[in-house]
């Protein structure tokens, strides 16, 4: 075993010790022949090659309509600067792909039954074909290399293949995948992928393609999008129809949802179908506490928190004067979701014994993220909480979005998917002959580009997305295949203040905070005043952006909005829903062209 271990560390570091584009492995280290000998060397090397999303995830959201962020994160860079090849260069990395091509260009060498190894090769390709597609969704075309090359291959140095070869050899691998991969747990180790969750990136990935073709016509490929959703569909329903998972609901609206990401084991969740294992005595995930909280770096944004829904179903921005409402009055009569995902008036922090009061920092929106925030002060709960990589809650929109998108949706498939998602927080069914009769005006203006008989209920699928899946980092590939990329010009905004004042943030009727002219001074602790209950009010000299205050408000000492930034963004399309290719790669090989107008 341990000699196993160390040819498969010599394997691996022969290539991720070199950055050289597609470095071969050193053949006069570690040979074939002396390691793919037995289904152990295929599970080592397979296992090997894992490679998960984690607790880091709920930062993702920072470069969408989702969150503010005072980060230089690479949405923001390209909206507000003057992107090129040379200040945008990352993403063009392919030592991954050597060591899963290694493995598919030698583990038929292993003396084992044909299944056996049709499940690791599953495997392998199902990590190809993720690779990939992130590679696609960065650059579009891009150079697909199904082999291992060495240092004198002319592939080596090709142009970039078609982004529909690039795809079709994508969902090649994935069907492979999933008619190949097992799901024993002889098989599947613990916390990785197996059948079902290989079936669920094929899902995933369908949908992302289908509805990046239909909805970008620079491609010219909307006549090809039709067999992704129906692939999305399909596969989706086989998932359903297999009965192995379901929505994690024990008849606890209020915390249900929030209990799939602050668990310290979702081994045994059925809605979990893989799910990134953490044990701080053994692997410990880390946390987002001081990310979120205290002196945050990432702030929800205000449009987010209107997207919810009323608790009863209707809609929120369809309430006269909704553009005014305060803190506490946004959280009434909500989405259980909401307060799940953000800190709601009232919720107390541990240790503390009162009520949390928001803190309000410049540049940023006032509100804090809950998802994904451990509240407790034991070490090995704060970082040992699992992740759920893939949930069946995103299959069960899959089907709904992909039946929607080729016009063969029903109300059946509605009840058996979209339905189960509202019933854990207690919201009344999606009715397709109501969304589609009345198309929600806030989210029709948010995505002009959805028309049809089924406008209606296509925008009320993107609403569950966005609020069921808000900082699990699906958000920006969505925007991204939506077409929806002016969503991310609107400068994110945050808790509304009529003006100067004193305003409860805790919900219990009594004043927490007090906003003062920018022009005065915070008095001493001693001098500050009181409210009811007996406790010093916290001050906030408030201002515009660019003023020595310490609250940043759309219309200064007026009131109005949270504001966090005033640098102008811009999203040039289509050229911003790709990145260029380093100018570094262009000067080595000649023969890539860069795509959309970058330069």
């Amino acid at each position: 075993m341990k000699k196993h271990i160390l040819l498969l560390s010599l394997l691996i570091a022969a290539s991720s010790c070199n950055d050289d584009f597609l470095d071969r492995y050193s053949q006069t280290k570690v040979s074939p022949e002396v390691f793919f000998n037995n289904q152990q060397d295929l599970a080592l090397y397979v296992n090997g090659l894992l490679n998960m999303p984690g607790i880091g995830s709920y930062l993702n959201d920072q470069d969408t309509d989702n969150a503010t962020t005072t980060g230089a994160v690479e949405m923001k860079v390209v909206m507000t600067g003057s992107p090129s090849s040379q200040t945008i260069s990352g993403g063009w990395d392919w030592s991954r792909l050597r060591n899963i091509n290694y493995f598919l260009d030698n583990y038929h060498k292993a003396q084992v039954a044909a299944d056996i190894k049709a499940h690791y090769a599953g495997l392998a390709r199902y990590y190809r074909a993720q690779f990939y597609l992130d590679k696609v969704a960065r650059f579009s075309d891009v150079p697909w290399y199904s082999k291992t090359l060495t240092d004198n291959d002319e592939d080596l140095y090709k142009p970039q293949d078609p982004r529909t070869l690039v795809m079709d050899s994508v969902m090649a691998d994935l069907a492979y995948a999933a008619a190949n991969v097992g799901d024993s747990k002889e098989l599947v180790p613990s916390g990785t992928p197996n059948k079902w969750a290989v079936m669920t990136q094929y899902a995933r990935t369908a949908l992302f393609e289908g509805t990046y073709r239909k909805y970008h016509p620079e491609l010219n490929l909307q006549a090809t999008a039709g067999k992704f959703l129906e692939t999305a569909a399909s596969v989706s329903a086989d998932i359903m129809a297999s009965q192995k998972f379901n929505i994690s609901n024990s008849n606890k609206p209020n915390t249900d949802y929030a209990a799939l990401f602050n668990s310290l084991d979702l081994s045994q969740n059925k809605e979990v179908i893989l799910v990134n294992e953490y044990d701080q005595a053994q692997q410990a995930g880390g946390n987002v506490n001081s990310t979120v909280f205290g002196d945050y770096e990432q702030a929800p944004s205000r449009d987010l928190v209107q997207t919810y829904l009323m608790k009863d179903g209707s809609r929120f921005t369809d309430i006269a004067g909704y553009q005014q409402f305060g803190f506490v009055k946004e959280f009434e009569n909500r989405d259980p979701r909401l307060a799940q995902t953000l800190v709601y008036p009232g919720w107390v922090r541990v240790p503390d014994a009162t009520p949390y009061i928001q803190r309000l920092n410049k540049n940023f929106t006032g509100y804090h993220q809950l998802k994904g925030y451990m509240n407790t002060t034991d070490n090995n709960a704060l970082n040992g909480a699992d992740f759920p990589v893939y949930r069946y809650a995103e299959v069960l929109l899959t089907y709904a979005e992909a039946k929607a998108e080729l016009g063969t949706l029903t109300q059946a498939d509605l009840d058996k998917s979209v339905k189960l998602i509202r019933t854990r927080v207690g919201l009344p069914d999606l009715l397709l002959a109501e969304a589609n009769a009345k198309p929600d005006a806030f989210l029709a203006a948010k995505y002009p580009n959805v028309t049809g008989a089924n406008r209606g209920v296509i925008l009320e699928i993107r609403r569950e997305r966005r609020v069921e899946f808000a900082f699990e980092n699906l958000r920006f590939d969505d925007v991204m295949r939506w077409q929806a990329g002016k969503l991310l010009t609107v400068i994110p905004e945050g808790m509304y203040f009529a003006g100067l004042g004193k305003y409860d943030l805790t919900g219990d009727g009594v004043e927490d905070i007090i906003l003062i002219d920018k022009s005065k001074t915070i008095p001493t602790e001693k001098d500050k005043e009181k409210n009811s209950l007996g406790v010093a009010l916290i001050y906030y000299r408030a201002g515009s952006i660019g003023e020595d205050v310490t609250v940043y408000l759309k219309n200064g000492n007026a009131g109005g909005t949270m504001v966090t930034e005033t640098a102008a963004r811009k999203f040039e399309d289509p050229k911003y829903y790709y990145r260029p290719i380093p100018q570094k790669e262009m000067l080595l090989n000649p023969k890539l062209k860069q795509v959309f107008g970058w330069n």
